[in-house]
């Protein structure tokens, strides 16, 4: 298939995603604003249905290793692109982000996000933020689910280095639940810029749980390793090249 076919698929598949979110938003609207778990429905017809759409027109196929959790627990990801959140959302039975403040005004995507449990946090102001999560989270801990945070606080390039925030550490220390740590090497096929979406096989890895009780600092330590480690074989299995 020549370059220039894959980009017009790719092309067709970004469309008709985005008209899938409207179609799936107005659908469930009524049942999500009865119930959370219409919110949770929505979603997973939605990622659902964005996987599918990704293979059949652009040949990327989306694969799931590893065992996802199903109790509550705190899950620590890594990030590249919109993908990894579809896949991990849809992996899980009642998943819940902490996600960038400003995704709450987006049209649809916002709205569904709130009701489904997910907890908006203001990137810009760093200590508040966190401790506003904390507070945010607090107050959510009775509801059933897996917390998912991106330990990097964005989607991070394949090859590109970005610190580990500590808010995940705060998360961890405060929940006092298992972390499942998750590896991916979606940003090989899927970028976090660009129009094109490439054939092969796009991966996350639900690790080994990480138990409670460790401090702030060694469970950092061992959260980055672990998932970095993973997501540079995955990204190697991809055919990503490292830079030198």
């Amino acid at each position: 298939m020549t370059y220039a076919i894959q980009w017009l698929l790719s092309l067709i598949f970004i469309i008709q995603m985005y008209i899938a979110m409207a179609v799936v938003g107005i659908l469930y609207f009524p049942y999500a604003l009865v119930t959370r778990d219409g919110a949770l429905a929505a979603g997973h017809a939605y990622a659902a249905w964005v996987i599918f759409s990704l293979r059949i027109l652009t040949g990327m196929k989306t694969e799931v290793r590893g065992t996802p959790p199903t109790g509550p627990v705190l899950i620590a990801a890594k990030h590249q692109s919109f993908l990894d959140i579809l896949a991990i959302f849809n992996a899980v039975p009642r998943g819940r982000f902490i996600m960038k403040k400003e995704l709450t005004y987006a049209p649809i995507l916002g709205w569904f996000g709130l009701r489904m449990g997910c907890i908006p946090v203001d990137r810009g102001k760093r200590g508040a933020a966190v401790t506003k999560m904390k507070n945010d989270v607090k107050a959510g801990l009775l509801r059933p689910g897996q917390l998912i945070i991106y330990s990097q606080g964005t989607r991070v390039a394949p090859g590109v280095k970005a610190p580990y925030k500590t808010g995940t550490a705060a998360l961890y220390l405060q929940m006092g639940q298992d972390c499942v740590p998750v590896a991916t090497n979606v940003g090989v096929l899927w970028p976090k810029h660009g129009i094109m979406r490439k054939r092969g096989v796009a991966v996350i890895e639900f690790l080994p749980i990480i138990p409670p009780g460790l401090k702030g600092s060694a469970f950092m330590e061992r959260l980055e390793r672990e998932v970095e480690t993973a997501s540079d074989a995955l990204m190697a299995e991809a055919g990503f090249k490292f830079p030198t």
